[in-house]
């Protein structure tokens, strides 16, 4: 496996019909969070929308959905979270592909997926993508056949894992912790349920419910000893079993 990303001017993004005309006259960046679902013909994709001015309300969202729907070329949205003080939306997005990223998809054969760090602003791409190195391999080519601008900033063996050892996590606690807090389950009051987070996952309530307690746990642990709480081999002694 290998995880590769590429710096894109935006305009020539916006070439490939994923980055909607007029975009950036309202919001200073776009960041993809977590692809949930990918297939050739369309993606559903929690982002992070960070607004020029201050945001609007759920009820303003809801009343306007129609419009910004039809402006920014979205099947649905659903709002997760309001962010005020960074002037950020948590968005639930689907979206129909273009046909010139169907095309690449369909070359990809189902072997890559986009990941983070994925950031989007005005003048600027940060794409990233994982998956099979042939298949990564393939879709460079046609890009550079296709006369695509593009430069490879950073490729790897392993995933992208911001600040890499500072939590003892499992990278599938790391990825459901991670989509937990995002979708408001640490919230106060909580903005998601165990139940409908486990139906965003495609797994069990009480299955989700054990990995992320096991991740609770570990970081608590983890803390503990950084405060001296408990000691090195006491959290060493913790067991990591496996997901179910």
């Amino acid at each position: 496996m290998q995880t590769v990303s590429l710096e894109v001017r935006t305009a020539d993004l916006a070439l490939l019909g994923l980055v909607p005309e007029g975009l950036f006259d309202k919001y200073e960046e776009v960041e993809l969070l977590e692809t949930l679902r990918l297939e050739e013909g369309w993606r559903l994709q929690l982002l992070r929308v960070r607004r020029k001015g201050p945001l609007k309300t759920a009820s303003e969202l809801e009343r306007e959905s129609r419009r910004i729907r039809s402006l920014y070329g979205l099947e649905t949205f659903e709002l997760v979270e309001r962010r005020p003080r960074t002037h950020d939306y948590i968005l639930l997005v689907r979206q129909r592909n273009p046909e010139r990223l169907r095309r690449l998809l369909t070359l990809a054969g189902g072997e890559i997926s986009p990941t983070a760090p994925f950031r989007i602003n005005s003048e600027k791409v940060i794409a990233t993508f994982h998956g099979q190195e042939r298949a990564l391999r393939r879709v460079l080519k046609r890009l550079d056949r296709e006369g695509f601008p593009y430069r490879v900033v950073r490729a790897s063996g392993r995933p992208y894992v911001p600040d890499e050892g500072a939590t003892p996590l499992t990278p599938l606690q790391s990825r459901l912790l991670a989509r937990a807090w995002v979708m408001g389950y640490y919230a106060v009051p909580r903005r998601i349920t165990l139940t409908r987070l486990a139906q965003q996952t495609g797994r069990s309530a009480p299955a989700l419910g054990k990995v992320l307690r096991r991740a609770e746990g570990r970081i608590v642990a983890r803390w503990l000893v950084t405060e001296g709480t408990v000691s090195e081999s006491e959290v060493s002694d913790l067991s990591v079993p496996r997901e179910p």
